[in-house]
């Protein structure tokens, strides 16, 4: 959807109400619908993928080459590495800083333990902080809060991306040698020009999950950072700890690329990211409107700072908000139920942790449809079902 189609998705607001017994008429309104994005730029997009198959170089080639150039340079970072997921990522991210073994990572319990299973893949600890009530992120207080001697990194999670305030963490954490690494797997684009989510740290890890907002057409990931160091050691972790070939000289390592098809659809779709994440801003105002004096909360996604990659709504009665959203053919779903220290494996680790806002959010929060493809009367229908709650 270009930038004047995100201006009608805001006009539509003065739109005459969906009478409530029209809702139920019509298809289900998706969570998502990945083909549709497909679709707004296929022929660009098969291009793209019969360049890669006439070239016959399927991985580690130019395009991927030209990716990492180009996402870094988006990005304001200085290098890019590409890897085979968002997990990956993570993990590679986290040992590319090379943090003492065993040491904890501080992190926070909301954001479906992606974090989570890294730093316990990375041979490392969580420690978990509790978050903001109202932007459900790290803050600076919460982090130190939880610091101790013990604590190598921080990893800050731009949720359902909002950008979090990288800055005031890292003046918490810089006498003390700690490293920040930026969760960027939901904010994609935020932040101003120069100087986006996934610059702001010591590194980073993204996630091209079909369903992110820059989002491959099967699994990817990045790792992007300023500092040589950890780029050069991501890239050989990444590579099976080559240093050269078959020349292990980094302990650590896998078998994690970014495969050059991937990179050429991401190509494609990374000039057309900033509209629409510009797109789905406008379509979550609708929803903050429309949900005025209900018994829902839509969390804002205002600036360049949120990229609104999920709309999030807060209920007291969570079942009941979804249940009436569901009979006017809505769909929605919980991002995310169970925190990381409530997951079964983990109770006994954790008996003694107490996360109040992470806990009382993880029974309120659901999420309502938005992708930029999302058309006007989706939209109107939406917000019609939410004025009714």
């Amino acid at each position: 959807m270009t930038k004047a189609l995100a201006h009608e998705v805001l006009e539509t607001a003065t739109r005459p109400a969906i009478a409530p017994h029209d809702l139920k008429r019509r298809p289900t309104v998706p969570l998502n619908d990945l083909k549709r994005g497909f679709g707004s730029l296929s022929e660009q997009l098969q291009a793209a993928a019969a360049r890669v198959l006439s070239s016959g170089w399927y991985v580690q080639g130019p395009e991927h080459a030209a990716f990492e150039r180009e996402f870094a340079t988006y990005l304001g970072a200085e290098h890019c590495v590409g890897v085979a997921n968002g997990t990956d990522a993570l993990e590679i991210a986290l040992k590319a800083l090379d943090p003492a073994p065993g040491s904890v990572v501080v992190t926070a319990a909301n954001a479906g333990m992606y974090s989570s299973t890294a730093i316990r893949r990375a041979g490392l600890r969580p420690r978990y902080a509790d978050v903001d009530p109202e932007t459900l992120l790290l803050t600076p207080e919460a982090v130190s809060a939880v610091l101790g001697d013990d604590v190598s990194i921080v990893v800050v999670t731009h949720l359902y991306g909002r950008l979090a305030d990288v800055a005031g963490i890292r003046k918490v954490l810089h006498d003390r040698g700690i490293a920040v690494l930026e969760d960027c797997a939901q904010a994609a684009g935020a932040g101003a020009p120069g100087a986006r989510a996934g610059s702001l740290g010591d590194v980073a890890a993204f996630s091209f999950y079909p369903t992110k907002n820059l989002g491959a057409f099967g699994d990817g990931g990045a790792v992007t950072s300023s500092r040589a160091d950890v780029a050069d050691r991501a890239r050989r972790l990444r590579m099976y700890g080559w240093t050269a070939k078959y020349e292990v000289g980094e302990d650590g390592g896998r078998n994690s690329r970014l495969d050059e098809m991937q990179a050429a659809l991401l190509r494609v779709q990374l000039s057309h990211l900033d509209a629409w994440n510009e797109t789905r801003r406008a379509i979550i105002a609708r929803y903050v409107e429309a949900a005025e004096g209900t018994g829902v909360r839509v969390l804002p996604a205002v600036g360049e700072g949120h990229v609104a990659h999920l709309a999030v709504a807060v209920a007291r009665d969570r079942d009941a908000a979804r249940e009436s959203l569901t009979a006017a053919g809505v769909q929605t779903d919980v991002h995310y139920p169970i925190p990381d220290h409530r997951q079964r494996p983990f109770l006994a680790e954790y008996a003694g942790t107490s996360l109040p806002v992470t806990e009382e959010r993880s029974g309120q929060v659901f999420s309502l449809p938005c992708f930029p493809e999302l058309t006007t009367d989706e939209i109107d229908r939406v917000c019609a079902a939410l004025r009714e709650l």
